[in-house]
């Protein structure tokens, strides 16, 4: 029985999602022109530089040659953990973890119904 109410943290439209860095970049394009203009609103950080990029959502995401690969191993009933270590024995510094490939099976099972 919880003690406390629920309440779901709510993020501005510049805060990170995990630490709540306050480093904060706008980009506007140009109307005129097709450049973008850069705004640094906050240029501090309140955390280390990350050594690995393990765990992070923008490493971990596939590109489409991996999205295609991952659905011809499918077609040929390769399970998703040797999916993985086929990912892994490619490329060493590969983010990608298990539940990444089971939620692009699983992706991949409701787009064929």
């Amino acid at each position: 029985m919880r003690k406390k109410k629920y309440r779901k943290k709510r993020r501005g439209p510049y805060e990170t999602k995990k630490c709540a860095c306050p480093f904060k970049l706008k980009g506007e394009q140009m109307t005129t022109i097709e450049n973008w203009e850069l705004f640094i609103h906050n240029g501090r950080h309140n955390h280390k530089i990350a050594i690995y990029n393990h765990g992070h959502a923008q490493a971990a995401r596939l590109t489409e040659e991996q999205l295609q690969q991952i659905e011809q191993f499918r077609k040929s009933h390769v399970p998703p953990c040797n999916i993985l270590r086929f990912f892994q024995e490619q490329d060493v510094g590969c983010a990608v973890n298990a539940q990444k490939i089971y939620n692009v099976v699983a992706k991949i099972k409701r787009n064929r119904m």
